[in-house]
């Protein structure tokens, strides 16, 4: 005998959930807005977001221009455009890519909706659910974000102090081929990266050119912090070594300011086109007032002069975060040592895990973000993401002491509890994916 099956009794909140489509399932909430709330607390040193300080702008000659512009241009400046984005922008594009060696043509190049949008473009012109995407690990969290949402399924390959680790690369390619998965492109921040702060050598951007083409691979270089070198002048993108297989996705979001929400993608012709096609099917056409706004900086500032001083005022603070570390530091952990951008990579001792010990510093006021949060796979639970741009150097230095005190802390529960042998999953260079920065 039989019992009588139960009518479905759905307890789910989400009326829709049977209506979404099967790519909302790699939408994810992203670690370091999650963290907003309780980081911007004033109370709370944050180490947190990677917010760019725009504190020295000439901000009373900029009302000003902007003014002038709604005065003489305003119709057009809020009316709409080209999908591809305003002619004079582009033009202006191609004058600061050629700050790092970069050569090219203003019909190459399409405006987005700051880098991020220009990411989720290319994801969405080149990838297939099932599609492999190559990436650094640990990488940006918002990339791995985009690839989730259209299914790509994202391989890390190995960093170290240098950069990405051409052998790795090699072998990722060798083993994915011979698995008959379809590689669609390798994703890379080649300056400043953004978790560690690493930037790729010349001789290692060579090798990664030298493989991708070998092995037919489409480049995607993101390179939002490449002209906030902290020592020395920018190195040559990737692009600029390699027109053919790199795509380059640019922003004004570290040079200028990220309100504006303009970035832009430098494509192959044929690119290009299925780029502009894109853009005009999610938004008609990327912000026309913040371009008129753009240009006119660009055109009656000294913007060259404006990076300067924001190298001046992130090394400042750069210096204070590695002081910071080194004085407040417990035996056992190492970080990297940026030569610009925003973000220091932390390893911590063995059997310290950063998302268990996240509760315990916000009770300490400071806050970080986890280093599991730049990778697909769950790792880098022993590692940590601190940026520097915008507390004050002060402010640094107080959350590195606080943060050292939590660490501490943290070594004497596991010592108390004979815990030191049960150390996290974390993978270094001779392993699996991380910079090696010991």
């Amino acid at each position: 005998m039989s019992l009588p099956e139960q009518s479905r009794r759905d307890t789910r909140l989400d009326p829709y959930i049977d209506a979404y489509a099967e790519r909302t399932h790699g939408l994810t909430v992203s670690a370091v807005r999650a963290l907003f709330a309780v980081a911007n607390r004033p109370e709370v040193v944050s180490l947190a977001g990677g917010m760019p300080n725009i504190t020295d702008l000439p901000r009373e000659a900029l009302a000003k221009a902007v003014d002038r512009l709604i005065a003489q241009n305003g119709t057009q400046a809020m009316q709409y455009g080209s999908g591809q984005g305003e002619p004079f922008m582009r033009e202006k594009i191609v004058e600061v890519m050629a700050e790092e060696g970069i050569h090219a043509h203003a019909d190459d190049i399409v405006v987005s909706c700051g880098s991020q949008q220009a990411l989720d473009l290319v994801t969405r012109v080149f990838c297939d659910p099932g599609d492999v995407v190559l990436a650094e690990g640990p990488s940006y969290v918002g990339a791995l974000g985009t690839f989730r949402a259209y299914q790509c399924q994202i391989v890390h390959v190995a960093m170290d102090e240098s950069g990405l680790d051409p052998v790795a690369l090699r072998g990722a390619l060798v083993s994915l081929r011979a698995a008959g998965k379809r590689v669609k492109f390798l994703y890379t921040i080649p300056n400043f990266q953004n978790p560690t702060g690493v930037s790729q050598s010349v001789e290692r951007r060579r090798a990664i050119i030298e493989i991708a083409r070998e092995f037919d691979l489409l480049i995607i270089e993101d390179n939002p912090y490449g002209l906030l070198t902290l020592e020395g002048e920018p190195l040559p993108a990737l692009r600029a070594m390699d027109a053919d297989n790199v795509i380059y996705l640019g922003s004004f979001s570290k040079i200028f300011a990220p309100g504006f929400r303009v970035g832009w993608v430098l494509a192959p012709h044929a690119v290009r086109e299925k780029l502009v096609l894109t853009q005009e099917a999610a938004t008609l056409c990327p912000p026309v007032f913040s371009q008129f706004a753009i240009s006119t900086y660009l055109d009656d500032f000294d913007w060259r002069g404006q990076i300067t001083t924001f190298r001046d005022m992130y090394r400042e603070r750069r210096d204070a975060m590695l002081r910071g570390l080194t004085e407040h530091m417990p035996p056992g952990t190492s970080w990297t040592h940026p030569h610009g951008g925003f973000f220091v990579w932390v390893t911590l001792p063995e059997g310290l895990d950063s998302q268990a010990m996240l509760p315990r510093a916000i009770t300490a006021r400071v806050a970080y973000t986890t280093g599991t949060a730049f990778y697909a796979d769950g790792l880098g639970s022993r590692n940590m993401r601190l940026s520097f741009c915008f507390p004050t150097p002060e402010r640094i230095l107080e959350g590195t002491r606080r943060l050292g005190e939590v660490l501490d802390q943290e070594l004497e529960m596991n010592r108390t509890f004979g815990l030191g042998a049960r150390s996290p999953r974390h993978y270094d260079l001779t392993t699996g994916p991380a910079p090696d920065i010991t």
